[in-house]
């Protein structure tokens, strides 16, 4: 997609080959969402490639703008965003609360950084600091993470480019070529403006053509509700086959504490990926218990779910009625038994938010603007609203009306 990928010196290149990073080629950046775009078959070790990638030339733009960089703190933040995504568990986002409550991917990648640190002798202590916004040049941290970083230019042009959605290809090299720095923060030249308009347009459509596509929604909640069967089931005493990985986050309610404290529960994380749930997922398809063995039945074969997008929150008297409809189906009793069968929330885009950080844009003359209030082409405002759908996923089989 980039062409030829430089990698800038010898400590990155020992991070790439190091098991914790490898093992992002065994994770998809998009889940299932390949279900619906099947070119979407792209990994997070693609990801991180690509924004280390983009950094490199955003440094370079910056240095040649006569923004001190310091080699050190070039090396530091290349470390950074190469790292950012590294404690992702399988299928990224669709598993992200489901194998361990609580925790963010964010945590856990900090986590691995320092245990990274300890291996490579406190050589990663900078990008740390990087990472997690405690160093003194705070542009660092927003070209790692904020709402016009190497992380999101890479996402979007490549899981466009991947799923074949034309409406989220931006101009990312623009884009690079036009930031600068004012008063130690990451700005956008004047000039550059109309291609901040399309990389929030362009993020606000993915998310709804893409990541939010209903057929998504509701693959990944099959998954989602699954791997809560598999360990409802387990907390009963059944004995289910899976991988050792897999089997450890079954078997136990791990929370942060638990990865502060017990250095086995982050090795057996960095042992999971997509392979060992699907695996696990094959096999619990002719399992004897009727809900487990139905929803992994439908996720290897594709088999999905009517997913509905509303406006309006879905009602308990709807949910009660497809748990009845449920019951006369197949057959299932219990009600907690057949609420693994149906499913319902919200969902939100927010394709620009201007009270966690701005994307200012600098005018000729040393003053600045809020993209917000300084686009002239686009009504820019629209987008800053969150928009929400209400989301209700059950069995085809089922007829509402």
């Amino acid at each position: 997609m980039y062409g030829f990928v430089t990698i800038q010196g010898e400590l990155l290149f020992s991070l790439i080959e190091h098991p914790l990073l490898q093992r992002l080629r065994r994770i998809r950046q998009l889940g299932l969402t390949s279900f619906v775009y099947p070119g979407a078959l792209h990994t997070r070790f693609h990801h991180a490639l690509g924004a280390m990638h983009l950094m490199t030339d955003a440094l370079e733009t910056l240095k040649m703008k006569g923004i001190e960089i310091k080699d050190s703190e070039a090396e530091a933040v290349l470390i950074a965003i190469l790292l950012h995504d590294i404690g992702h568990g399988p299928f990224s986002h669709s598993l992200e609360h489901s194998i361990v409550k609580g925790m963010s991917h964010e945590d856990i990648s900090l986590l691995m950084m320092q245990k990274l640190n300890e291996e490579f002798k406190g050589k990663l202590t900078l990008a740390i600091e990087i990472f997690t916004n405690g160093y003194h040049k705070k542009f660092l941290h927003q070209l790692v993470s904020s709402q016009l970083d190497m992380d999101r230019l890479d996402y979007l042009k490549r899981d466009s480019f991947y799923s074949g959605v034309s409406e989220g290809v931006i101009n990312s090299d623009r884009l690079i070529k036009m930031l600068c720095v004012q008063n130690d923060e990451l700005m956008v030249e004047a000039k550059g403006i109309y291609s901040v308009e399309k990389f929030i347009v362009a993020r606000r459509l993915m998310y709804w053509q893409v990541y939010y596509h209903k057929t998504v929604v509701g693959a990944e909640n099959i998954l989602i509700s699954l791997l809560n069967r598999a360990k409802h089931l387990t907390s009963k005493g059944e004995v289910l086959w899976a991988t050792p990985a897999l089997s450890f986050f079954l078997n136990n309610n791990i929370t942060y504490n638990d990865f502060l404290t017990n250095s086995d529960v982050l090795d057996q994380f960095a042992q999971l990926d997509d392979y060992d749930v699907f695996s696990s997922v094959k096999v619990w398809a002719k399992h004897h218990d009727k809900v487990l063995s139905y929803l992994a039945g439908n996720l290897v074969n594709r088999t999905l779910y009517r997913t509905e997008l509303r406006n309006d929150p879905i009602s308990d008297a709807e949910l009660e009625s497809i748990s009845e409809k449920i019951k006369l189906e197949f057959k299932i009793e219990d009600s907690f038994d057949r609420s693994f069968l149906y499913s319902s929330g919200v969902i939100s885009n927010n394709a620009y938010i201007p009270e966690h950080d701005r994307i200012n844009i600098l005018n000729k003359d040393g003053s600045f603007v809020d993209i917000h209030d300084s686009s002239d082409q686009l009504n820019v405002s629209i987008l800053t609203k969150t928009v929400s759908k209400f989301y209700l996923c059950y069995p085809k089989i089922i007829r509402l009306f």
